[in-house]
């Protein structure tokens, strides 16, 4: 196994260490966090499966002092564990459509005491945070139809996207203005809207 994987696998392990599921999930829901399944966090969102949010974090490969964008934050859980893997160097800026789970997503960012992280309603009609842009890594935890240009358009160079496209997960890695897209695997996610 390279040493670079190896790498990326403990650091994302840290960070699922360091910022535990339950405190993401609705209260009468916390004594499911170590189920390796999505879990129900309301309005029709769950709170991703630990198994995925392990795999696209490792194909995201955040490096301490990125900025990063988190697209469908919900809870809050992906902003936190990406909090950690940028460091206090870094800057997470988590975006949420339904503005309940944006103000219940930024409270739990808020306790985790990550002040270079934050999680915001998403303007209607908008994608992303552009914003800020450009970020040096986007994650999108809802499945898109296609490869979403708006998210590109926000990409640093280099930088690397990962995205569920038609239910394959998607990496596109931009380096000197070329983007180049894989697939890595199969799953199911919420649409993106």
């Amino acid at each position: 196994m390279p040493g670079g994987y190896r790498e990326a696998m403990d650091k994302v392990e840290q960070a699922f260490a360091a910022v535990p599921r339950e405190g993401f999930l609705l209260e009468g829901d916390r004594w499911r966090a170590a189920e390796d399944a999505p879990i129900p966090i309301g309005h029709g969102q769950t709170n991703s499966q630990p198994t995925t949010v392990r795999a696209m974090l490792r194909l995201l490969d955040v490096q301490l002092g990125q900025r990063v964008l988190d697209v469908g934050a919900g809870s809050g859980w992906t902003t936190g564990l990406l909090a950690h893997l940028t460091g206090p160097e870094g800057e997470v800026v988590g975006v949420e459509l339904d503005p309940r789970l944006a103000r219940w997503g930024a409270g739990n960012v808020a306790a985790g005491g990550w002040p270079w992280a934050h999680v915001e309603e998403a303007q209607p009609g908008v994608l992303g945070a552009p914003a800020g842009e450009p970020y040096d890594r986007i994650l999108v935890s809802a499945g898109a139809e296609s490869m979403p240009t708006a998210l590109l358009d926000q990409l640093a160079d280099p930088g690397r996207l990962v995205v569920p496209v038609e239910g394959w997960m998607t990496l596109a890695v931009r380096q000197q203005g070329v983007d180049e897209v894989t697939t890595h695997g199969a799953y199911r996610f919420v649409p993106l809207r």
